[in-house]
């Protein structure tokens, strides 16, 4: 796996690409201090830059199909070095404008999974996906310390001192990481690959036109149903992991804003314990047991207890060894449901759809972001407690819809 130059170029660019998020994580909260309601503007641009992806992620998988994986790759890398650009003027406005344009481009994890399942035999398909899983989890935690590093060898005091100094440090990075999708190889040549001259302006059209319809969108999936059975169930429960992560999302409004009042060097250690143990139990369980296993019923298991786990992190209070015990349950159990299921899809799929399937999958996970972001901002007026009563209710439909099967054989 490590021998294989062409999978470490894709996991460099994912690994970058997951630090240049996670380094503004901790500072976005400035972004809308001073604002009546903070946690609301944090979940629209939250929700902005999720729901998008409805509209980019199957037109671009679709065109990966069609014209190969590298010039998503290219397409995503420059969206998100021309979004981290518009931070650099602290303001709400060019927040959500940020928001918006880098989820414009943001197909790069559909790519990016196609791309690893090309080169992938089937018997490591499930590793090689998991290890994707551990270099997020490594790009949490470096994201947030080369933050924490920066505020502290600087001395910064000023939080607006310090959000500068980040998004420079996150503009930087996405410019590595243009560089790097313009030096990789293609991983998938379509056998009757038309030239980037042959692209027609009506092509584009109709593939945007078909991103934009949301039926359209469950249509090629009951078509890709009709091929891989099974498939649109495992869609399914995708969207209802993707509305449990959404906590993900919420974490830093939630401890900033709610009892627990974490400051940035706060946050960023939480996200740096949170990835530091996600690295250790995300490539134990892909690199020795996700292929050994029956992955419905770990799916099963790890969703059945980590429902009162998401749960409980509304009770945590103003402890924050609460807070850390709970992280660390949260790492061993449903945190490692996504790789399996990505693994259980990519089985599903051939060389012609692998794109196309993916980014239909990455559209339906924007949808549910977006619809989570409205649910969670709205309980969230409420009682800032009660977003984690929706992720809780999210992740134990993820174990009803694993349920039927648990008795399948394991995927080979």
């Amino acid at each position: 796996m490590f021998k294989d130059r062409h999978l470490l170029h894709i996991y460099a660019i994912v690994f970058i690409d997951v630090v240049v998020g996670s380094i503004i994580g901790p500072v976005l909260p400035q972004f809308v201090r001073g604002y009546s309601q903070p946690q609301l503007w944090l979940a629209l641009g939250t929700s902005l830059f999720l729901g998008v992806q409805l509209i980019s992620a199957p037109l671009l998988g679709k065109l990966s199909d069609t014209y190969g994986r590298k010039p998503s790759f290219r397409i995503s890398s420059v969206g998100t070095f021309l979004a981290n650009c518009l931070l650099l003027p602290v303001q709400m406005g060019m927040y959500l404008t940020n928001r918006l344009s880098d989820g414009l481009t943001n197909g790069l994890y559909a790519t990016v999974r196609s791309a690893i399942t090309d080169i992938s035999p089937k018997e490591n398909l499930f590793r090689n996906l998991g290890v994707e899983g551990a270099i997020i989890a490594i790009g949490l935690v470096v994201g947030p310390a080369v933050a924490g590093i920066l505020i502290t060898t600087l001395d910064l005091t000023d939080s607006l001192e310090q959000v500068r100094y980040v998004v420079m440090m996150a503009v930087g990075l996405s410019a590595l990481n243009v560089l790097l999708s313009f030096l990789l190889r293609e991983t998938y040549r379509p056998a009757n690959r038309p030239n980037s001259a042959d692209i027609s302006r009506a092509e584009l059209k109709t593939e945007l036109l078909h991103s934009l319809n949301v039926s359209s969108i469950l249509g090629r999936l009951r078509q890709k149903e009709k091929e891989h059975p099974g498939l649109l169930k495992l869609v399914l429960m995708q969207v209802a992991l993707t509305g449990a992560i959404g906590y993900y999302h919420y974490f830093v409004a939630y401890v900033s804003l709610g009892p627990l009042q974490m400051n940035t060097k706060d946050i960023s250690y939480s996200f740096m314990y949170f990835g530091g143990l996600s690295v250790a139990t995300n490539y134990g369980f892909y690199g020795f047991l996700a292929d050994r296993i029956n992955q419905r019923r770990a799916i099963f298991w790890f969703a059945v207890v980590g429902a009162p786990v998401l749960a409980a992190y509304g009770l945590v209070g103003t402890s924050q060894v609460w807070l850390y015990v709970i992280i660390t349950i949260d790492c061993l159990t449903y945190s490692l449901i996504q790789g399996l299921i990505e693994g259980l899809i990519a089985h599903k799929t051939t060389d012609t759809d692998r794109g196309e399937v993916f980014g239909l999958n990455q559209a339906m996970q924007g949808l549910a972001s977006f619809g989570t972001t409205l649910v969670f901002g709205a309980l969230s007026i409420i009682d800032l407690r009660l977003p984690f009563v929706w992720f809780a209710a999210c992740l134990a439909f993820v174990a009803w819809l694993a349920q039927s099967g648990v008795n399948e054989p394991v995927s080979q």
